[in-house]
């Protein structure tokens, strides 16, 4: 796996959250050696012990059941520990999903079919709207007690917990949420994290000025999935395909954010050639390499 990104020119990696345990002991030996860097790891790292397979929605802080959430905390803080051996900056982290029926890939199918504009559509929107507002607050506390007791390994660790952006429309925190969170955990540790391809999902659908967002939250993002989107919900591609106007990020991507590729698993290694040299292309000849995301599936 570690020679695989070697050999794209790319030294600096992601660990994902279908590391497995056998696993760990080579990447430590590239890392021992000066092969690799890992700057960030994918909650949950490596694969639990019991569990069936990775996942990063094994156990969600932000669940609305309190044994789940138990499990979630116990099982980022060894993730967080894992981190910083590996010498990590930032662990990535998935917060859960408001306990709503699940209307996103309704309106996905419904934006593919060209219907994005019309009352059903907007219809369907106003109806998810209505159930999230009614049920998220509750679950915000939730991720909010759960973050109150990480902060304590966070500080300990000296790595940051980010909570990434998803695409859905049930997904917490959404980017208003964000803002509240970081404003009540500033200087803490928690931090934020934005995926470029989840967010242009969630622009796509309506749902949000992605550019805008970005603009608001910047002070608090550790870092960036980087990856492309084909209108309106199919992302994990390399450029150039899909459309994300990368160029329109350069003056953002150039701080001291992490940036880490997540293309698709099977994306041809051509395609890895060619997405990097466009991405690098846009944001500027003699800009900092992008990460790629070790994840061994």
């Amino acid at each position: 796996m570690c020679e695989e990104i070697l050999d794209l020119g790319i030294n600096r990696l992601e660990l994902g959250y279908d590391l497995r345990q056998e696993l760990v002991p080579g990447v430590k030996a590239m890392i021992a050696n000066g092969s690799v860097k890992v700057n960030s790891v994918h909650n949950f790292c490596p694969v639990p012990r019991g569990a069936p397979r990775g996942h990063p929605e094994l156990y969600t802080p932000g669940s609305d059941d309190r044994r789940e959430r138990e499990y979630a905390v116990a099982h980022i803080k060894e993730t967080l520990r894992f981190a910083a051996d590996m010498g990590a900056k930032v662990v990535v982290c998935h917060s859960g999903n408001v306990s709503m029926n699940r209307y996103t890939m309704d309106l996905v199918r419904m934006a593919e079919h060209g219907e994005q504009f019309t009352s059903a559509f907007e219809s369907l929107k106003l109806k998810a709207q209505i159930q999230r507002d009614k049920r998220a607050p509750r679950q915000i506390d939730a991720l909010c007690d759960s973050l109150e007791k990480l902060v304590p390994a966070v500080r300990e660790t000296g790595v940051a917990l980010a909570l990434e952006n998803l695409p859905t429309w049930e997904a917490i925190p959404t980017e208003l949420e964000s803002e509240q969170l970081m404003r009540r955990f500033a200087g803490s540790g928690i931090r934020l994290w934005w995926d470029i391809g989840h967010a242009k999902i969630r622009d796509n659908l309506g749902f949000i000025n992605s550019r805008r967002w970005l603009e608001r939250l910047a002070p608090h993002i550790a870092g960036c999935h980087i990856h492309a989107v084909a209108p309106p919900g199919r992302d994990h591609l390399m450029p150039p395909h899909g459309e994300i106007d990368y160029k329109s990020m350069a003056n953002w991507i150039r701080t001291d954010i992490l940036r880490v590729l997540e293309p698709a698993p099977g994306t041809p290694t051509e395609d890895m050639r060619q997405g990097i040299a466009l991405i690098r292309a846009a944001w500027d000849p003699e800009a900092a390499a992008p990460e790629s995301k070790g994840n061994p599936r």
